[in-house]
């Protein structure tokens, strides 16, 4: 019996839909991997021909490598020529010097000129065809055949070098020079060559072989502030180029390459050496015969006579015309040519360049020592004399402004100085002398040994290392490098532990002006070398304020203790061979690491100067200590400069100035000797004789009333 309540379900046909996704979806994968597999032995078939064995192979695979290191390279190429792109799409030369500036010394004498001496309007193909032979074989024997580079030259003159010969003719082609004058600076590196040759073949591309040539011989310096060969040939000849002989060709074409050295006013028998190198060129080259070249070997040229230049204080000229060239762009001054007034002294500048120069004669072998700079001031901070290395012809890196060295102890001052300004600390006061470590650094002291409890001032004058380091981490050294900002320094250096020992960057300069505050009681005092800048026309330009407001940096008290601290330095510590008899001297010592610098500064009642002695090449010295030949020199320039002159005391010293010996003299036996009256310039003398005019015109006319004037007491009944 069928329950009457039972329903019968109908089963689900699956859709159909569904059953042919499945279907599809396994059939799609099996395709695939069928296709996947046929394409794959295809692929292996096809590849198959390219199989190669046997020497075949090798040569495939050389095929192979280069193509991937070529790949390599030219992305290695593209990287290194992004800076020289950056140059390019800039579009715009070194400007070339526009200015002309007439220096005069404090007392109004020409002392040297800076700026442009520059002409390029004589096309090329007006100079002598000899001239540009001369400087083709000396500079660029295949200019007109390589393609910027001359790789042939380049790999003779390294195996010249190699070889220790160097020659008359280096690696860099013309267009690598010009390359070099137009768009770089001229520090050596290898960034700055690679740079220089893609920039090369730019030119090559972009000028053709005779504008390249015209370029060079207008943009290349040439010594004496000479720029091209137009303004060379005016200067060192008195001639246009167009009028000057094989010979005087031959003079100009050797000085391309260093002109410092072979200037005929500089060197006169080196430049003539150099002509004889560059006539022996021109036939070697094949331009000249030795028949033609003979003459100007028996006759060489001569150059008008440019002694005084040499003379010049160059180094101080050197910064002097930068610091012109900022005044004039600052107050946009009219005009190309100027006179500037400055604060050098030229009977003191010859004073320092001879102690500089006669100390590393006498004792820079022994010392193993070749470079000295100096900078002195008044203690107003008027730079009175710069020395910025021994030879200026042969090198013009200023070493007293560019080079920054470290200061060794020289630099203690600061940290002393901040020391009693922040602790409130006495020269009498004592401190353990021990040894001490921040972190794992640990200093010793000079003789490796300590001496227990001492004061600041033995401390002091004795150099010991430990007690500044114990110093610096009481006032911190941060405290320290500003105050150091603050008196004078201007190189930023990084704050490390070793701070309190000079470990930082500094220049000579730099030293003077922060040692001058202690001169000056406590005010800041920066050197300052210009005074005064005018046009030809006497029209005024700029003029140095000389009662601006001064800064206080160290307090008078302060001052006192450093400066009685740093006597004791000269009269008993370190620097006992600075002291000048008669002079209240003072001043600091500095040594550093492995001896690679040694420095003395210091300063009396009437100049402050620092002195640094090293190497350009930070080559250590056979231990040559601050306290040595630096404070040798410092002395003779010293001794010099307090001859026959007022000496002053020194704030917070006591000093007695010597009295002077008068001889008993018969006045009447005395014979009047005649001076030479003091040279005027035309406009001076102008002036006067107007003056001299306009008091005789005076004069007359007031001759008449004195004439009738009534004797005192007389009247008409008189008589």
């Amino acid at each position: 019996m069928q329950d009457p309540f039972y329903t019968k379900e109908k089963r689900r046909k699956p859709k159909a839909g569904m059953l042919a996704a499945d279907a599809w979806l396994d059939s799609s994968l099996y395709e695939f991997w069928q296709t996947l597999g046929r394409g794959y032995t295809r692929y292996q078939d096809f590849m198959s021909r390219f199989h190669v064995s046997g020497i075949r192979r090798f040569f495939v695979e050389i095929l192979s490598d280069a193509f991937s290191f070529g790949a390599i390279g030219a992305v290695l190429m593209t990287a290194l020529a992004l800076p020289a792109f950056d140059i390019i799409d800039r579009g715009a030369f070194n400007k070339a010097e526009d200015y002309s500036v007439v220096f005069m010394d404090r007392f109004g004498n020409e002392i040297g000129r800076r700026g442009i001496r520059s002409d390029d309007s004589v096309a090329l193909d007006q100079m002598p065809d000899y001239l540009l032979k001369a400087t083709l074989a000396t500079e660029d024997r295949r200019f007109y055949e390589h393609f910027g580079i001359d790789v042939v030259g380049t790999l003779r003159a390294l195996m010249s070098n190699a070889q220790g010969d160097r020659g008359t003719q280096g690696g860099s082609s013309i267009t690598q020079q010009l390359a070099k004058n137009l768009f770089l600076s001229s520090e050596r590196t290898l960034e700055r060559k690679i740079v220089e040759a893609f920039l090369s073949v730019w030119l090559e591309w972009n000028y053709s072989k005779d504008q390249i040539l015209k370029l060079y011989f207008d943009r290349a310096y040439m010594g004496g502030g000479n720029y091209g060969v137009t303004a060379a040939a005016e200067f060192y000849f008195g001639k246009r180029v167009q009028d000057i002989s094989l010979a005087e060709a031959a003079m100009l074409a050797g000085m391309f390459k260093a002109p410092g050295n072979y200037a005929p006013h500089v060197d006169l028998a080196a430049a003539r050496g150099r002509a004889n190198l560059v006539l022996t060129n021109l036939v070697a080259s094949g331009f000249l015969t030795e028949g033609q070249v003979t003459a100007a070997r028996r006759h060489p040229a001569a150059a008008i006579d440019r002694s005084d230049d040499i003379n010049s204080p160059n180094y101080f000229l050197d910064w002097a015309f930068e610091e012109a060239k900022a005044i004039i762009e600052s107050t946009n001054a009219p005009g190309n040519n100027f006179i500037v007034r400055t604060t050098i002294d030229t009977t003191l500048q010859s004073y320092a360049e001879e102690a500089i120069t006669s100390v590393i004669r006498e004792q820079g072998e022994q010392y193993r020592v070749e470079q000295g700079a100096m900078v002195v001031t008044d203690t107003q901070g008027a730079i009175r004399a710069m020395v910025g290395g021994t030879d200026y012809a042969k090198s013009q890196f200023n070493r007293a402004i560019v080079s920054t060295r470290q200061p060794g102890s020289s630099y203690k001052p600061f940290v002393y100085a901040e020391a009693f300004e922040q602790l409130g600390l006495t020269p009498s006061d004592t401190i353990s002398d021990r040894p001490v470590c921040i972190g794992d650094w640990c200093p010793q002291n000079y003789g490796r040994s300590y001496r227990g409890q001492t004061t600041l001032l033995s401390a002091f004058a004795a150099s010991i290392n430990t007690v500044p380091v114990t110093l610096s981490i009481k006032t911190g050294r941060d405290a320290i490098a500003q105050l150091s900002y603050r008196m004078g320094l201007r190189q930023e250096y990084p704050v490390t532990r070793s701070l309190a020992l000079g470990v930082a960057s500094v220049s000579v300069l730099d030293m003077t002006s922060s040692y001058a505050v202690f001169a000056n009681r406590g005010y800041k005092t920066q050197a300052y070398g210009l005074t005064r800048m005018t046009t030809l026309n006497d029209q005024l330009v700029w003029e140095r304020d000389a009662d601006a407001p001064r800064e206080r940096v160290l307090s008078e008290q302060t001052v006192s203790y450093m400066n009685q601290m740093m006597h004791t330095v000269v009269t008993g510590g370190t620097g006992r061979r600075a002291a000048v008899e008669g002079v209240p001297a003072l001043g600091k010592t500095g040594t550093t690491t492995s001896y690679r610098d040694a420095w003395f500064c210091g300063f009396t009642g009437n100049y402050v100067a620092a002195v640094w002695f090293g190497n350009d090449d930070y080559r250590p010295t056979n231990n040559l200590t601050g306290g040595s030949l630096p404070a040798t020199a410092w002395q003779k320039f010293m001794a010099f400069a307090h001859t026959n002159i007022e000496v002053m005391p020194v704030f917070g010293v006591d000093f007695d100035p010597p009295q002077a010996i008068v001889a008993d003299t018969d006045l009447e036996q005395v014979e009047e000797v005649a001076e030479r009256p003091p040279s005027l310039k035309p406009a001076a003398a102008r002036k006067l004789l107007d003056l001299a005019d306009r008091l005789e015109a005076a004069g007359a006319s007031a001759a008449p009333i004195r004439d009738t004037a009534q004797a005192p007491g007389s009247g008409p009944t008189g008589l």
